[in-house]
């Protein structure tokens, strides 16, 4: 991580303290377009990410991380596609579709029915009857979890 991200995680950390908030992710292309994505335990409504992005903004100028002003700011949830990072995230999504891709390439898909600091359980589907079962994955088998929208 860049000096230039570590100094606006610094930043952004305060903004957050006290909140359900908190950060995903920071990423800055070679133009200064810093994304930073976050999220909360009771949802992330686009009003929080604007006023996120107003205070940490100002911060970030008034701390002169980048002496000539040539940056941007975009804050903002992950995307639905994107794949949960944190406990947090995935105590929020408990009751919902996930698709785990695990370290050997395969996949599971199921509800996940609980998550805790060294595995998943998760609600997966038997035959053709409807039936289920549950399956307990460890957290270092997994290298990506995503929510799957159900329409």
């Amino acid at each position: 991580m860049t000096n230039e991200l570590e100094k606006i995680i610094s930043l952004t950390e305060p903004l957050l303290a006290g909140t359900d908030m908190f950060i995903v992710n920071i990423k800055n292309k070679p133009t200064n377009n810093i994304k930073l994505f976050i999220d909360a335990d009771g949802g992330m409504p686009i009003s929080k990410c604007a006023d996120v992005n107003r205070k940490l903004y100002k911060l970030i100028e008034e701390s002169a991380i980048f002496p000539d002003g040539d940056f941007s700011l975009e804050v903002s949830s992950p995307g639905v596609d994107e794949p949960l990072m944190f406990d947090r995230q995935y105590k929020k999504n408990i009751g919902r579709k996930v698709l785990v891709t695990l370290n050997d390439g395969s996949e599971q898909l199921g509800k996940l029915v609980d998550a805790n600091a060294t595995e998943l359980v998760l609600e997966v589907p038997v035959g053709k009857k409807k039936e289920t079962t549950i399956v307990n994955i460890p957290l270092t088998d997994i290298k990506k979890t995503v929510v799957q929208i159900s329409l």
